[in-house]
């Protein structure tokens, strides 16, 4: 039992990082019609500054801050892209191109990064927060678990109490009249874009030591934060960040038995899969009704 829980506790790491891309991808969605494939390999680019930096011998805390800011330009220039080409595309073409540019992504960051070998990460936020039932809990943990809630917490409020979030809502649903009526389309959606780089960074380089730290492994983390979103039906926030975490322990506890353990990598795949079914299953019930 003690096992269990250590493993589920080991999770939480992984469970708020997924949380926090997920509502990233679902605040991206809702503010500009995008399903984002990007996200994960926007946040790996600034992460590998981060490792260039410090693997030249910079200090740690300026290393991460210039990783941030490559990270959140990294995600302005993805933006530029999709508003300056695809603002008035649909979402089926939006959430294409942004499949080609994560492999363009992929296949530059390989290219720069040396391929697939693992780097040297630094461990930001090394050593125990407490403990829980006799678990140690990670600073690691606490802080992406955190940001996550922050982030759910922010644009939840963002989305609803702000002129700048309303006139958000209003360029997601119609692009075009929303310029018509004054709103800076091109400015907002890219301070959007922006944003969420930055916040996906910042949690990459959380979690990157725990992961092999290669581009691709990150940039695959757009998998299980797209689960997230899908758990929340890209509307919901608060489901988001449930069940990023839920996804966390659940792969955690995976990995401690030894007959599933080499498979948890396909948990976000089943959720989706899941998700996918049930959704169809309640269009199939109200259709018979």
């Amino acid at each position: 039992m003690n096992a269990l829980l250590t493993s589920a506790v080991a999770g939480l790491t992984a469970g708020g990082t997924y949380a926090l891309l997920g509502v990233c991808a679902v605040f991206t969605y809702r503010l500009v019609s995008v399903v984002n494939f990007t996200g994960a390999a926007i946040g790996a680019a600034g992460t590998f500054v981060l490792i260039a930096l410090f693997e030249a011998g910079f200090p740690i805390w300026s290393s991460v801050l210039a990783g941030i800011v490559a990270g959140t330009l990294t995600g302005v220039a993805v933006g530029y892209v999709m508003t300056r080409w695809f603002g008035e595309a649909s979402a089926s073409t939006k959430a294409a191109v942004t499949v080609a540019l994560l492999v363009g992504l992929i296949a530059v960051g390989l290219r720069l990064t040396g391929g697939q070998h693992p780097h040297n990460m630094p461990e930001l936020f090394p050593g125990s927060a407490f403990r829980l039932a006799g678990v140690e809990v990670t600073i690691a943990s606490v802080l992406t678990i955190g940001l996550a809630v922050l982030f759910t917490i922010l644009s939840d409020l963002f989305l609803n109490r702000t002129r700048i979030g309303l006139n958000l809502r209003a360029l997601a649903d119609r692009p075009m009249a929303a310029e018509l009526l004054g709103v800076r389309v091109q400015l907002l959606s890219l301070l959007v874009w922006g944003m969420t780089g930055a916040f996906t960074t910042f949690a990459l380089m959380i979690i990157a030591p725990q992961r092999s730290p290669n581009f691709m492994t990150l940039s695959l983390l757009v998998v299980p934060a797209l689960a997230a979103a899908l758990v929340g039906v890209f509307r919901s926030f608060w489901r988001t960040l449930a069940g990023g975490i839920a996804l966390g322990i659940v792969e955690g506890l995976a990995s401690s038995v030894d007959s599933i353990s080499q498979y948890r990598s396909a948990i976000p795949f089943l959720v989706v899969l899941a998700v996918l079914l049930w959704s169809q299953r309640e269009a199939r019930w109200d259709e018979a009704r």
